[in-house]
């Protein structure tokens, strides 16, 4: 059979069988990520049947899906948000930085995979998943919450983070000295910075010299900017993904909300392809001698994403019932786990290094909905227990004014699941 032909077989396959995926995890109202991980499983090294012809295409497509999943997070902030929370909220960031990076650094030393492998695998403990977090709160109808302002300054800081973090390990990954690695920093952070004041100056004059309106004009225009303004970050060893998130940042207004329309199904596409390209390169077979320190670094960062919610939310001020929430919606992980793992692989530092962080990627991006939504409910039924065994003091001291008054912010919260149609939309 001709070349051609066996590619335009096994790609429509592919497509075919995500968009069946897709449709199988939304009627059951979960998101399709491990899915595509175990597709990729499945059609890939040892999996039931390997691809061949279309393999290439799918690295390119892969790549490209990585860049506009960036490019459509930064369509999501202005960078006068970005710099508003880094004012106020980067207390929380470090919180979140020290106790979601150090136990995936700390597995890999134990493991003797060395102090490299250590940082990429803290990176994929650290960073939860945006995309399955802004899904996860739009089914539960809490975009109108009072803690959901805490999660997505928290995950504005995880994304800006990655502008630091990238850069680093690409020079570590690359085997770059101290002097080439800190002018790879340099380098990244001078033009982060470059980005960010130009967007909080000129971001109008860029998204006025972007904008048009034929869909097809703006389309074309977004598309090509961020795949020139990736290849260059790319190519100063910065990182494209990372381009691609600052070129999202600078856009703002109705040409950031026109692109997001235009754009949302090439990300969709693209994404899914990332996730099966990954799940392509990973042998099943080498998953079980890795699902045991998988599935504990799973429990172990789960509650240490607790922790940072209940943390930052509590700091700001949110009723006990609002912390649980924000802590149990951050403990998924996904995407840029996915994507700090895949530059690892490729590097090939340390083979175990990917079927772990594909297994530790499944469990909890499986778990993560889960706890989203049963965390506080449990919270609230092992408290309701413990005031029930305690002695007729305690009990009295759980009736005084200001446990009263914390329990009627927790009603008002609860009532205040749905946004009020007046909210003011996002970017």
């Amino acid at each position: 059979m001709h070349s051609s032909a066996v590619f335009l077989i096994e790609f429509g396959a592919i497509i075919l069988g995500l968009g069946l995926l897709g449709r199988f995890a939304g009627r059951f109202q979960f998101s399709p990520i491990p899915l595509y991980l175990l597709a990729g499983l499945a059609f890939g090294e040892g999996g039931l049947l390997p691809l061949g012809t279309s393999e290439e295409f799918v690295a390119i497509g892969a790549e490209i899906g990585v860049i506009l999943l960036l490019l459509m997070l930064g369509l999501e902030y202005t960078a006068t948000d970005l710099v508003s929370n880094l004012k106020t909220q980067y207390p929380a960031g470090l919180v979140d930085a020290c106790l979601n990076a150090l136990p995936g650094a700390a597995m890999a030393l134990l493991l003797g995979w060395g102090p490299v492998a250590a940082v990429v695998l803290a990176g994929v403990t650290w960073i939860s998943s945006s995309g399955v977090i802004a899904k996860v709160l739009g089914d539960l109808g809490r975009l109108g919450n009072r803690e959901t302002p805490v999660i997505l300054s928290i995950l504005v800081l995880e994304d800006l983070s990655m502008a630091v973090y990238l850069p680093i390990i690409t020079a570590l990954l690359a085997g770059a000295g101290l002097a080439a690695g800190s002018a790879t920093l340099a380098i990244a952070l001078g033009v982060a910075g470059l980005v960010l004041v130009v967007a909080v100056r000129y971001g109008r004059h860029i998204s006025r010299f972007v904008s048009s309106d034929d869909p097809e004009k703006l389309l074309l225009v977004v598309l090509g900017l961020t795949l020139l303004v990736a290849g260059v970050a790319q190519q100063l060893q910065v990182s494209a993904a990372v381009g691609a998130f600052l070129v999202g940042i600078a856009l703002s207004g109705e040409v950031a909300e026109g692109a997001h329309g235009l754009l949302s199904p090439l990300r969709d596409l693209f994404a899914a392809v990332f996730f099966v390209f990954f799940g392509l390169h990973t042998d099943p077979a080498s998953i079980p001698p890795v699902l045991l320190p998988a599935l504990a670094l799973a429990v172990v960062t789960a509650g240490t994403k607790i922790a940072t919610g209940y943390w930052a939310a509590k700091r700001a001020g949110i009723s006990a019932k609002g912390r649980w929430r924000a802590g149990g919606t951050l403990v998924a992980r996904g995407e840029f786990s996915i994507v700090i793992a895949g530059l690892a692989v490729t590097s090939g530092i340390e083979p175990r290094l990917g079927p772990l962080a594909t297994a530790y990627v499944l469990i909890l991006v499986i778990v993560g909905p889960l706890t989203a939504r049963y965390t506080e409910p449990v919270a609230a039924l092992l408290g309701g227990r413990g005031r029930r065994s305690a002695g007729p003091s305690e009990a009295s001291e759980s009736s005084d004014p200001e446990s009263e008054s914390e329990s009627e912010s927790d009603v008002a919260q609860d009532r205040d699941l749905v946004p009020s149609p007046d909210a003011p939309a996002e970017k």
